[in-house]
């Protein structure tokens, strides 16, 4: 927000208001499922039986170079044919022939336990659920300010063996940072040599943030967190001394079925079980897959993962989630097949954004596809976008979209989608739609799955700063003197390149877009613009910012913003069709609210509040048909190390919840936090949905540009009258 536009706006029209709410009423198996389980297996909302047992045929891994076996994982593109080269280890271990399924939990407790005690909860699921020898959860807590159970020592790592219905504890550590990659590797190997057995998998418990920020955020380190570099380090060490892959992989976490995830563990388990969405804090159900096990002997990789993401989707009902879950079982030996489509896909989009008219609309359908997580000012931003629908956003531009989906299509073994999921692919991939700055880039393109991508975003961020220039920008960086672009164990460090970005930073003031007609009253009182050619080129998506002032702290309100306008790209021109409805709470106090989510049908809002002294975000959910509005919960968002928030949290009776707002000194050019009123929740209360107290608001459009910037136009002034009418007018 331009503070001083605004407050030199205001200080010429001083109007005394206060915060008015609305009105009116308120095996090792290398398992591939045949045709009939795959097409059976990608349901969406309703829950399947398991899968039967049955004999599954082995995948031949794609790791070989002149028939010899690579001793590492490498990945390669050619720059003058744009060839891709996979090498990646193989391993031929033999496994025991003992039937049993060895599940090591890597259970970083952090405020999922110590406020909730979710850790706990599993914990003793999983002893409810392993009644006999076939199956075996070998569990290394830590990460916790404290433990709800008394058995767990918060003060030291403790190792538990789970099996036939009992707890014991076998071993203790010294405490160490679960997001410490040393302390996983200590954990596995110790793990491996002592509870070996024909099928063993990981599964990661915590937190996630996706591809860049990683898994496993330890409470009482900082927030430290397993990057995905530091668990390709870490299973580099432990898998070669196996010489075998894990069955699975898997994330009882956040946002972590991605294709960056995937393409790291292709090379160390056989499947990947992950969530593209944020997951409910309850996660998977330890009992029914215990039990599952336990009934059915040694079963394979597909029939488990297809359990764990029922199990879980039933899981969600309990919490009236299972709507936005998402769940999925990988087959890892297809990840090649999506990064040969993917880079051939790349390198047509790379080449179509030398264009900036087709740059522009390739961008803005990106920001229109389908992302996960949070992506916007209250709830901070998880960049993870669905792979198939970032390709999708650039058809007609890019080519190889329709290989690209089959590719992806073809590696999911099972697929569970919630209802508002139902079109996602199953995996996502970063895509800054807020840049992070140069470590997040930097991050990001030592994950990367093809040159092309990274130079897609890397011209992007080169125009920004470059006064929109395309024409000067080189790709050279991501290739060597032979023309290689290469992918490998090492890490890549890249921060100085990316420093570029740092100086980038939303102004509100975007340079880029400019109008042919200016925003003005029209004759009919509608607020309107036209933009001109490089105002549509780079504009990117039209809002509207709506404030009050408060006259004791003469500072003005951001209440928030609407997408009430009507307008298209193709003309340029927007209009406001704003009618005054606003969402308040039940004593009046208008709520400030940021679009997280619109769909067809409904439009879910975020509002940050502090919920009991808590700082979070108030999800509301608005159907357009019924004019229904509905209370979803609280909702974390993404914190400062990245962790993003495991589910929303239903409100309770006696719920103290304060609004709160950005606001902007009229004097001083300041901006701070102000905060509302209390108001104690009751189980009845319903928010408002209805017209604003009659008084003078001030409006705003705000369009965002191709470079995550912005302009907020000057304000002009609306009034609510008496009856509930709006009218726009220009201050004398």
């Amino acid at each position: 927000m331009r503070k001083k536009k605004i407050a030199a706006f205001m200080l010429s029209a001083m109007m005394g208001l206060s915060l008015f709410g609305c009105g009116g009423s308120d095996s090792s198996d290398k398992s591939a499922t045949t045709a009939a389980q795959t097409e059976a297996a990608q349901t969406v909302a309703e829950p399947d039986e398991p899968v039967d047992d049955e004999e599954i045929d082995d995948t031949e891994e794609v790791a070989e170079d002149d028939g010899e076996a690579a001793d590492k994982f490498t990945m390669s593109v050619n720059r003058s044919t744009g060839a891709l080269t996979v090498k990646r280890p193989n391993y031929s271990g033999a496994a025991a022939d003992d039937g049993i399924w060895t599940i090591f939990v890597y259970l970083c407790g952090t405020d999922l336990e110590s406020e909730n005690g979710m850790g706990s909860g599993d914990l003793e699921e999983m002893v409810n659920g392993s009644s006999n020898e076939n199956i075996r959860y070998v569990v290394q807590t830590g990460g916790t300010a404290e433990w709800q159970s008394s058995i767990v020592d918060p003060g030291s790592i403790c190792r538990y063996v789970i099996t036939n219905g009992d707890i014991e504890q076998v071993d203790t550590q010294p405490l160490t940072s679960m997001g410490d990659p040393d302390t996983l590797t200590d954990f596995l190997n110790w793990g491996i040599e002592n509870y070996s057995s024909e099928h063993m998998a990981l599964d990661m418990w915590n937190h996630g943030g996706g591809s860049i920020t990683g898994v496993c955020f330890d409470e009482v380190n900082e927030s430290d967190s397993i990057l995905l570099k530091e668990l390709d380090s870490v299973l580099s060490q432990v898998v070669p001394q196996m010489d075998r892959k894990f069955d699975f992989i898997g994330f009882d976490a956040c946002l972590m079925s991605t294709i960056e995830t995937a393409n790291i563990l292709a090379n160390y388990a056989d499947y990947m079980i992950a969530s593209e969405q944020t997951e409910p804090g309850l996660g998977w159900d330890y009992t029914v897959i215990g039990e599952y096990v336990c009934e059915n002997g040694g079963v394979d990789t597909v029939s488990l993962g297809q359990v764990i993401c029922d199990g879980f989707y039933e899981s969600c009902k309990r919490t009236e989630e299972e709507d936005d879950s998402t769940l999925v079982v990988m087959d890892l030996s297809k990840v090649d097949e999506i990064l040969e489509a993917f880079n051939t896909f790349a390198n047509s989009m790379y080449e179509a954004g030398a264009d900036s008219s087709a740059m522009s609309n390739m961008v803005r359908g990106i920001q229109n596809a389908e992302f996960f997580g949070s992506n916007n000012k209250s709830e901070g931003y998880t960049n993870m976008v669905d792979l198939v629908g970032l390709a999708e956003a650039c058809d007609g531009y890019a080519e190889g979209i329709e290989e690209l989906k089959s590719a992806v299509s073809d590696s999911m073994a099972y697929i569970k989608l919630g209802a508002r999921h139902a079109n996602a692919c199953g995996i996502s991939t970063y895509y800054p739609l807020s840049v992070g700055g140069s470590e997040e880039l930097s991050t990001f393109s030592s994950l990367a799955i093809s040159p092309y991508y990274v130079s897609f975003i890397d011209r992007l961020n080169y125009a920004g700063a470059n006064s929109g220039d395309w024409e000067g920008y080189s790709d050279d960086e991501w290739y060597d003197e032979s023309g290689e672009w290469c992918w490998s164990e090492e890490s890549s460090e890249s921060d100085d390149y990316w420093s570029y970005t740092d100086g980038q930073e939303a102004t509100g003031e975007s340079q880029y877009i400019t109008f042919a007609e200016a925003p003005h009253l029209d004759e009919d009182g509608n607020y309107t613009f036209t933009l001109d050619d490089n105002g549509k080129e780079y504009g990117m998506a039209v809002s509207a910012i709506v404030y009050q002032l408060d006259e004791e702290e003469n500072a003005l309100i951001e209440l928030g913003q609407t997408l009430a306008i009507e307008g298209d790209w193709e003309s340029g021109t927007f209009t406001d069709n704003f009618d005054g409805s606003w969402l308040s709470l039940p004593d009046g106090q208008n709520l400030a609210i940021y679009i997280a989510d619109e769909e067809d049908d409904f439009v879910v809002y975020t509002s940050p509040i502090m919920l009991n002294g808590e700082e979070t975000n108030l999800r509301i959910r608005h159907y357009f048909e019924s004019d229904e509005v509905v209370i979803e919960g609280a909702w974390d968002g993404v914190d400062e190390s990245g962790a993003s928030g495991r589910g929303v949290t239903p409100l309770k009776d006696g719920d103290v919840i304060i609004p709160l707002y950005t606001a902007y000194q009229l004097e001083g050019d300041e901006e701070f936090r102000y905060h509302g009123q209390e108001y104690t929740f009751a189980g009845d209360s319903n928010l408002i949905y209805g017209t604003m107290a009659g008084a003078d608001y001030f409006y705003a459009f705000s369009i965002d540009d191709m470079f995550c910037d912005y302009l907020t136009t000057d304000p002009v002034t609306f009034n609510v009258d008496e009856n509930g009418e709006v009218s726009f007018y220009e201050d004398e």
